[in-house]
């Protein structure tokens, strides 16, 4: 490129979501086992993890976390494709995920990334999603962004 050129801005997603398993006594081992599936982030607590910036922290983790993200995978502004491809990856919904977050004092959520800057997109989470998370003991959780 020469100095006078100027490069296309780099296009972000307005939208993505990340499944999430969080809390004090759960292990990143055992979620990888039973979803046959490593994750994009993993915290064990009371270890060092590491960061989205690729450095280990500075601090010990102080719960357990195990999560799988779309934004990498799916290439869309809308959330609909996002969940789908976690629904799909990672065999949802399980009878058994309630209970088995639930001896590891889990908390399981769908976290929602929703970029509004304009004011006037609507998060399009599908109905079917929502009830198959409370089904599982888990919630969706939009953070939206303007």
């Amino acid at each position: 490129m020469r100095p006078d050129e100027k490069s296309a801005p780099i296009a972000h997603a307005l939208a993505h979501a990340t499944f999430i398993i969080s809390g004090e006594f759960v292990s990143a081992q055992f979620w990888s086992a039973y979803f046959g599936v490593q994750p994009d982030r993993e915290i064990t607590k009371g270890q060092p993890f590491k960061l989205p910036s690729g450095k280990l922290s500075p601090r010990p983790g102080t719960l357990g976390l195990w999560a799988v993200e779309s934004k990498s995978a799916v290439h869309s502004d809308s959330l609909g494709p996002h969940l789908k491809y976690l629904v799909g990856r990672l065999g949802l919904p399980r009878a058994d995920l309630r209970e088995l977050a639930a001896a590891q004092g889990a908390k399981v959520a769908l976290w929602c990334y929703w970029m509004n800057e304009s004011g006037d997109r609507v998060p399009d989470v599908p109905d079917d999603i929502r009830a198959m998370m409370e089904a599982m003991g888990g919630t969706v959780e939009i953070d939206e962004y303007r």
